[in-house]
């Protein structure tokens, strides 16, 4: 089954107030790249890959012809074309082109997502099925507690007791970006709000050095957070999350800011981590998750993906090792997930229900996509 065309679109949504900050930078709203692919036997399928930094490099490499390299391919080998689209990172035609080594795999990322729903629609079957059917059901929990600019604490328990309201029962916090007597005091608030039958995670996104996380961690053992995410700063965090756990009990979490699978495998071998975090929007796709999977499943560690509960959810409802998925249900931090899809998964009571069409199971909305997305291809 060749795929004949391909589609791209930039889907954005710019901040209409105060950005939202997590320790050290700030997460835009929405910066996805979005690839709708074509084949020759008239199945389609889409894919979505996630951009943190500038989309700018992804947009140089869909523009200036990474497409020559996917139209012809088997969109039912969706691994030997993850293969070819990588191996760009290091030669000779990637470095000519500009073609940066993140660029590639958020083109990578997106175009394989879009051949594993091709594959499933194909097989007429949802994608978690495809892939191991160990349940239909995922926990899902939403991240909260941004900082941003004049947010006080009573803006804090308002957004809390809104998200409470909604149903969930559990919530990440950010935490690492003001002192550590203040953020211990927004996260006791929190844990005031959502009540003690709640799950809280705290997530630092690499904000403290070593001593702080350690000095964090004993602060926040009171709390019983689920685990902390991301506690120490990048430049040597393999090594400070193997120390800082010999120092802890809070089980630790990383693997987002990975930019490979290889990345995520380095952190499992480290023995620091009770939970893996890779995105497969942002890092090979179903092709490069569902070994990860597998090797968190080997090594009894669990798999909570970053962002993106409704393609994640495929990975975590396949497979023992899945954990819990991440989502966005303030319109107003991310408004992709309440509209990019007619027919989103229903969230209810902490839990989210698989759809069982085939493939990711998701029809996008053309309004949304009119709305926020810009078509580069």
């Amino acid at each position: 089954m060749k795929i004949t065309n391909l589609e791209v679109f930039i889907l954005r949504a710019l901040d209409t107030g105060r950005p939202h900050w997590v320790s050290n930078f700030i997460v835009p709203r929405a910066n996805e790249i979005l690839v709708r692919l074509k084949t020759d036997e008239g199945i389609e399928g889409f894919g979505i890959a996630t951009s943190y930094t500038p989309i700018e490099a992804a947009i140089h490499t869909f523009r200036t012809g990474i497409s020559e390299q996917i139209i012809g391919a088997d969109a039912l080998a969706p691994e030997r074309l993850f293969q070819k689209l990588f191996a760009l990172s290091s030669q000779r035609l990637g470095h000519e082109k500009g073609w940066s080594r993140e660029a590639l795999m958020r083109v990578a990322a997106a175009v394989d997502i879009g051949c594993w729903d091709i594959i499933g629609k194909a097989a007429g079957i949802p994608l978690y099925r495809l892939f191991g059917g160990y349940r239909d059901e995922v926990p899902c929990y939403v991240t909260c507690a941004y900082y941003r600019d004049g947010k006080d604490n009573a803006e804090l328990r308002d957004e809390m007791q809104m998200l409470k309201a909604q149903g969930h029962h559990g919530f990440k916090a950010k935490a690492g970006g003001l002192p550590l007597a203040e953020d211990i005091e927004r996260l006791e608030l929190v844990r005031e709000v959502i009540g003690d039958d709640s799950d809280l995670m705290v997530d630092i996104n690499r904000g403290w050095d070593l001593q702080t996380a350690i000095e964090g961690a004993r602060m926040l053992e009171p709390l019983q957070p689920r685990w902390l995410e991301e506690p120490v700063r990048w430049a040597d965090d393999r090594r400070e999350l193997k120390l800082l756990a010999k120092q802890t009990r809070i089980p630790l979490s990383a693997g987002e800011s990975e930019l490979t699978s290889w990345g995520c495998r380095a952190l499992l071998e480290e023995e620091a981590i009770q939970i893996l975090q890779f995105d497969c929007t942002m890092s090979g796709g179903f092709t490069e998750g569902r070994k990860l999977s597998a090797l968190c499943e080997l090594n009894h560690v669990q798999v909570a993906p970053h962002h993106d509960c409704f393609i994640h959810a495929h990975i975590v409802a396949a497979s023992p090792a899945g954990l819990i998925v991440e989502s966005f249900t303030d319109p107003e931090r991310d408004p992709l997930q309440a509209e990019l899809f007619e027919n989103p998964p229903k969230i209810e009571n902490g839990w989210m229900t698989l759809n069982q069409d085939p493939g990711l199971g998701l029809t996008l909305s053309e309004k949304t996509i009119k709305k926020f997305g810009e078509k580069i291809l």
